[in-house]
């Protein structure tokens, strides 16, 4: 019977340090390969160093497109391309971003649960929001093993609570420890396949950057009175799992707290413009009633007071949304 031979792990804010214990923890003789997608920018060349020094004897590569699978091999996303696994090989996706970030974890995961089901073992370390969320739900729907680091071990644990909150996980672990459990978790025999749900497929092609528009979005999304703050289009509601989703025709996709995110600096953008062009309205009308005053025109001079009045009521109330906007944001619990 085989293993679960595939170990998929992703992070972001606060994961490299629990991401070199890991990889400083496992043996020479691992029976699995290890994927690793951490945020970074898309010209980064310092993670390959950074994580290869941690390795131990483990050797660590970029992963690069159509590279054969070996065990006992550590592989790194390239910068800004989705690191997909395919059967026997990983690929390289430039589909659109996901949570604004390519590469993200949740097509890592994803495509690893189509391609090996039981057989993956999927992380989420340290970060900030949700990426990796929706992607260990589906691990876990396809048989795999979900596995998050321990929120109170982690520099910033709203990823490893998402997670949580999205799949009911086989182990919350600090960062020392995970090094070990994924050792003796690759060693034992891997559960019965289970039946991938058809949108898996239909996100792990978008990813790879296969075409995305609205009869595909609808196989698997239902549109919703949003808007993709990338592009402009209109974002679907995804059917199926957790967390809370949306993908756009391009194939966009956002978990609903990376979104509220994009919109909360719109939002507060919007309310400025308008604040400015309310505050300038009024002095020009204010200087419009100055100068019909001093021509002798008091009855016209006092509408465009009147007027500069109001916009000036206008724009108070347009400053005092702004200020409680910005408190609003700094109460809110998913705020960072």
């Amino acid at each position: 019977m085989e293993n679960r031979d595939i170990i998929a792990i992703g992070g972001s804010s606060g994961a490299t340090a629990p991401l070199k214990a890991i990889l400083g923890g496992l043996p020479p003789d691992l029976p699995a390969a290890v994927f690793v997608v951490l945020h970074i920018p898309s010209r980064s060349i310092g993670l390959l160093a950074t994580v290869a020094s941690a390795a131990g004897p483990l050797p660590v590569r970029q992963a690069e497109d159509g590279m054969a699978i070996e065990r006992g091999h550590v592989y790194i996303a390239a910068p800004d391309h989705h690191l997909i696994v395919a059967k026997g090989r990983m690929r390289l996706g430039r589909g659109p971003r996901e949570n604004m970030v390519r590469p993200a974890i949740d097509p890592l995961f994803r495509s690893a649960a189509l391609a090996y089901g039981p057989r993956v073992i999927a992380v989420v370390l340290s970060g900030l929001l949700s990426d990796g969320a929706a992607g260990l739900n589906v691990v876990k729907r396809c048989g795999g093993v979900a596995l998050v680091q321990d929120p109170e071990d982690a520099v910033a644990d709203e990823m490893p609570r998402r997670a949580i909150e999205a799949t009911e996980v086989d182990l919350c672990v600090p960062g020392a420890r995970l090094g070990d459990v994924l050792s003796d978790l690759a060693r034992q025999a891997a559960g019965p396949p289970l039946p991938v749900p058809p949108e898996v497929s239909l996100e792990v092609d978008i990813a790879m950057g296969e075409r995305a528009d609205t009869e595909l979005v609808s196989r698997f999304a239902e549109p919703a009175a949003l808007t993709c703050p990338s592009c402009g289009g209109v974002l679907s509601a995804v059917h199926r799992g957790k967390p809370l989703r949306f993908r756009c025709q391009v194939g966009h996709a956002f978990t609903a707290d990376v979104l509220a995110k994009e919109q909360e600096s719109r939002v507060d953008e919007a309310i400025r413009v308008a604040l400015r062009i309310i505050e300038e309205r009024a002095e020009l009308v204010s200087r419009m009633g100055q100068e019909a005053r001093s021509a002798g025109r008091s009855a016209v001079a006092d509408l465009y007071e009147d007027r500069a009045r109001e916009y000036r009521a206008y724009a108070g109330t347009l400053r005092a949304a702004a200020l409680r906007s910005i408190g609003l944001a700094a109460d809110d619990p998913d705020s960072s």
